[in-house]
């Protein structure tokens, strides 16, 4: 087999490896491939593919600056309508081309005499680069519980990141594990045709309003018409995001909680409503947003269950109570390994050393992209930068690796390498700052999406997106360790 070798390899043609792929041909830099395990871009938007898929940012602000959009459809876009639009991306600056798909990457190897990285594929294909880019993201490994006799049901079963489009789930008995942000979605969609919904609840969530009408044809037009308007909006949007994330402002979170009240107020049932009601500050676990999802415990077909699951079998979801539920089909809507990271693939760095001991105390970066003793290895969506509008952080993330890319042209460099000592201070700062926000330091079961098994949070910035923007664009070129080509 011919090896193949590039200067840039990059991991995943979702929106970080799209954007990324832009810049470096504005830039006129053509020598790099993508590798995507699908057969389609769009990353979380091609995978994710449930009845009722939608952003929870606004879609004048969830967009790339460099490409405004002015006829979303409606304010928070759907699933389909945001997967159009990566397309058009890809097309538009000529991406496509560039894309390897059904490619799954198994492995990173860096070599300290060659100074490459050698990639490997799940068919074994041999691929070195000088350059990696991983834009694998938070949501890239799914989760399935842990429960007896998963194997065991006669039905149709699936993971909502793997919907099933192929079954009729019209009047069917239908049982859905774990609410979170993709139940609070597909649920009612689900509920109108099902039979019977039993949707089972481990943990209460905030899920506050999301207005999201429809824009009519006036609006439309206007948007349209009128470019300097979206992007008023997409600043006041901006506005908005860039502080709420940090859970700063007590008054913004209190106004916030009693507006989820006042919507779940809408559960007539009071025992339902009191099973709905969270227990922890609103923060503390991701937050959700609907308009929808409370109305849906007012039908006669949904039923909210929050016993302990303690098996399955052949034809139903048994708890603790000893109730035998039974269902026709089961959704797993459990989620991700949000903490794991370039951890899910086997990375090698210099002198041979693993990314799964390296981080054997939680992920952790510099500036969530650079890891010490991973030479030419950049993370987009990496750890610690999840915060307001991810597309508007990973276009920060981009800039900020185009910057290192230039500079190892303009100066001949074989490799840089984020040295310990600033990866180590940064990190110890970082987890100090998110000691200081209180909400994530209360008990509501956070480990299972922020945090690392070691405790450590992992996901989430602290700060503004304006102080991220700060951190990234400032000259950092002390703090590498580099080497040129000889």
């Amino acid at each position: 087999m011919n090896q193949k070798k590039y200067r840039i390899v990059i991991i995943g043609a979702g929106s970080a490896g799209i954007c990324t792929a832009a810049n470096l041909n504005k830039a006129g830099i053509d020598d790099y491939r993508i590798l995507e395990k699908g057969d389609g871009v769009g990353g979380t938007w091609f995978w994710n593919q449930y009845p009722g898929a939608e952003c929870d940012v606004q879609s004048h602000l969830y967009s790339f600056s460099f490409e405004p959009k002015n006829d979303w459809s409606q304010p928070f876009a759907g699933q389909a309508e945001i997967l159009q639009y990566l397309n058009h991306i890809t097309d538009k600056y000529a991406v496509r081309s560039h894309i390897q798909y059904n490619t799954k990457v198994e492995s990173l190897v860096w070599s300290d005499e060659q100074s490459l990285w050698t990639v490997t594929t799940g068919d074994g294909e041999i691929i070195q680069a000088q350059i990696v880019v991983s834009a694998i993201g938070m949501f890239n490994n799914l989760v399935w519980p842990s429960i007896a006799g998963i194997e065991d049901f006669k039905g149709d079963y699936w993971h909502s990141a793997r919907w099933n489009h192929s079954i009729d789930l019209t009047g069917k008995k239908i049982g859905v594990i774990g609410i979170a942000a993709s139940a609070i979605q597909f649920c009612p969609q689900l509920a109108p045709i099902a039979g019977e919904l039993k949707m089972f609840q481990r943990t209460a969530n905030w899920v506050v309003p999301k207005p999201n009408e429809p824009y009519d044809e006036q609006q439309l037009n206007y948007y349209r018409d009128n470019p300097d308007a979206v992007l008023e909006n997409r600043n006041q949007i901006y506005n908005v995001w860039n502080t709420l994330a940090t859970f700063g402002d007590k008054q913004v979170l209190a106004d916030i909680e009693a507006s989820g009240l006042a919507r779940l107020a809408e559960v007539k049932d009071p025992a339902t409503r009191r099973k709905l009601t969270p227990h922890h500050p609103f923060g503390c676990k991701r937050p959700l947003f609907s308009d929808l999802y409370y109305p849906v415990f007012n039908r006669d077909n949904v039923k909210l269950v929050t016993d302990d699951i303690v098996r399955i079998s052949e034809n139903a979801i048994v708890t603790a109570d000893g109730t035998s539920h039974e269902v026709d089909c089961i959704v797993y809507s459990t989620g991700f390994s949000t903490t794991s990271y370039l951890t899910a693939l086997n990375v090698a760095g210099r002198s041979g050393l693993n990314l799964r001991d390296a981080w054997s105390d939680g992920a952790q970066a510099y500036l969530g992209m650079n890891t010490a003793g991973f030479p030419n290895l950049f993370m987009l969506y990496g750890p610690n930068t999840n915060q307001g509008s991810i597309l508007f952080m990973l276009e920060r993330q981009v800039d900020y690796v185009m910057r290192q890319v230039r500079r190892m042209d303009a100066e001949n460099l074989a490799w840089i390498d984020i040295k310990n000592d600033v990866m180590a201070k940064f990190n110890d700062k970082l987890q100090k700052d998110i000691a200081k926000v209180a909400v994530w330091q209360a008990e509501c079961g956070n480990e299972f999406y922020y945090r690392s098994k070691s405790g450590r949070l992992v996901t989430q910035w602290p700060h503004s997106m304006d102080e991220f923007t700060a951190q990234t664009t400032r000259d950092n070129r002390d703090e590498f360790e580099v080497q040129a080509y000889r």
